[in-house]
């Protein structure tokens, strides 16, 4: 076990113990040799960049991933949860960042899911239900109608009645992904409150967050993952959020790996009208008053950890939501995208986080190239010969591999498949390019072939927008970053030296 600071319950034995945690996908280790423990009665922060190897740890705890190495103990007794049902029966509930609500039930549904009263007939007792549901909320210090439609509320108050659903449960470890993501100040307050009388009935919480404020005022312990490994777990108490982020990225320490330790130079922000900017931007609580612009020849980096609105914000700049307030502006003129298409004849394009929400994986590559300029060059009828010649020009220019028209996408690597996507918009050719994680699940070849293929449109004059929760992504490729926090703007970056820590501080 790598350096363990934590002295709490000495001789005590521990609520959950891992030892010697190894798990692999694909031959690729998620996992190396991990050892964690948490105590009863204590909330235990869990902190790590992406792919650090945290939700894996904790899914298997919850039985999700039940082919491991090591050794599992609950209450001094080893397990090996063959389901996640084993998991539950020994008292474990996980709440993940994506919420498991039922949006069509009503609040009181919700909360007893699976566990509904019933009457000495056997039905659903309704009334108790809701009376039980609203005594569970109050003490959440949420108000709402028991007999609500639970979709109809905001996105926070339907995480904290979810939250209330398992911190209600008697569960004896509870595991939350993200809890305060979606909440605002005055909630994740409430939700503090209520993690701390769970905590004095002697029940175990693992606080999992990339917001270190919230772990450093919640947690007892916190324990930094890095690269799958565990790094240090420590007391929160005589720590601060620099000496989190140090361990979080290893500068100063040996086994960097793949962690970014450098810093750039940004230039300084362009002068003359953007090519596309937003005033005010908001859509619910997921975002608020967010303006930004961005010019020719130029990549904003827009960063912000998972849950800050920064997916939805790139959605909303391509007509795929429709903003609650605010205005976007096309080289100063204000449009109203209503949808996607309206945002294409703009000149804006969009590669989403997910390829295959854009991309046919049982369909050869000049078809995925072709099709956003289908009405152009088929107005009768299809002409494969005219696809397949203008997608060979872009194979060639942005080296996909391997370099046929007829290659079945689903054959390709990630990093050729996103090479597809990019082409796929550069047929048309768009005005503004929004990428949104385009380096994700990459290997390092692949990651730099993007990074070239990005810098490479920008120099030819496109304004590119790159959304990311990877600070190495937006390191590499942007020349000004906006910083998202909790749906706001926080900060931004020009004209300066930036580094991955002050990303990190920042966010």
């Amino acid at each position: 076990m790598s350096t363990d600071e934590t002295q709490a319950g000495v001789g005590e034995t521990p609520r959950l113990k891992m030892t010697d945690i190894s798990k692999s996908f694909g031959g690729v280790a998620a996992l190396k040799g991990v050892d964690f423990t948490l105590l009863a009665g204590e909330i235990h922060g869990l902190v790590g960049e992406n792919g650090a190897g945290k939700s894996t740890m904790m899914k298997i705890i919850a039985g999700v991933h039940t082919e491991y190495q090591g050794k599992l103990e609950i209450d001094g007794k080893e397990v090996h949860f063959r389901s996640a049902h084993e998991s539950l029966a020994a008292g474990i509930r996980m709440v993940h960042q994506e919420l498991s609500i039922v949006p069509d039930l009503t609040v009181a549904e919700n909360v007893y899911l699976g566990k509904q009263p019933l009457n000495a007939f056997g039905a659903v007792d309704w009334p108790a239900m809701v009376k039980g549901a609203r005594e569970q909320l109050k003490n959440l210090g949420i108000d709402v109608d028991p007999k609500m439609r639970i979709g109809a509320l905001p996105i926070g108050l339907q995480q904290l009645i979810e939250l209330a659903r398992v911190l209600f449960s008697g569960a004896r470890i509870i595991i939350l992904d993200e809890p305060t993501s979606a909440l605002s100040p005055p909630e994740v307050a409430r939700l503090f409150e209520v993690l701390r009388k769970v905590r004095a009935d002697g029940r175990s919480i693992v606080f999992i967050s990339h917001f270190l404020d919230d772990i450093l005022s919640i947690s007892d312990v916190v324990t930094i993952f890095r690269n799958g490994r565990h790094v240090i777990s420590h007391s929160t108490q005589g720590i601060d959020k620099n000496w989190v982020i140090e361990h979080m990225i290893g500068r100063g320490h040996e086994g960097l790996e793949e962690s970014y330790s450098g810093s750039i130079s940004l230039p300084a922000k362009p002068a003359g009208t953007p090519v596309l900017a937003t005033q005010g931007l908001s859509y619910g609580r997921v975002f608020d008053d967010v303006s930004i612009d961005v010019h020719a020849g130029e990549v904003l980096g827009v960063y912000g950890f998972m849950g800050c609105g920064q997916l939805e914000f790139a959605r909303t700049l391509f007509g795929k939501l429709k903003p609650s307030r605010g205005h976007l502006e096309l080289q100063g003129r204000t449009r109203h995208l209503r949808n996607t298409a309206q945002a294409r004849e703009a000149g804006i394009a969009f590669v989403p986080e997910s390829r295959r929400s854009m991309l046919f994986y049982h369909q050869p590559i000049y078809r995925n190239v072709s099709i956003s300029i289908l009405q152009r060059i088929s107005r009768l009828w299809l002409k494969p010969n005219v696809e397949r010649k203008t997608t060979q020009a872009h194979i060639e220019a942005l080296h996909i591999r391997p370099p046929s028209v007829n290659a079945l996408l689903g054959s390709l690597s990630g990093g050729n498949q996103q090479k597809v996507a990019l082409a796929k918009w550069l047929t048309y050719p768009p005005k503004v390019l929004i990428l949104s994680e385009p380096t994700r699940g990459m290997d390092v070849g692949a990651k730099d072939d993007v990074v070239k293929i990005v810098r490479d449109l920008r120099d030819k004059g496109l304004a590119v927008i790159v959304v990311s929760a990877e600070p190495e992504t937006v390191l590499s490729l942007a020349d000004r970053v906006v910083v998202m926090k909790k749906g706001r703007i926080v900060r931004e970056f020009a004209n300066e030296t930036i580094s991955k820590d002050r990303l990190l501080e920042a966010a």
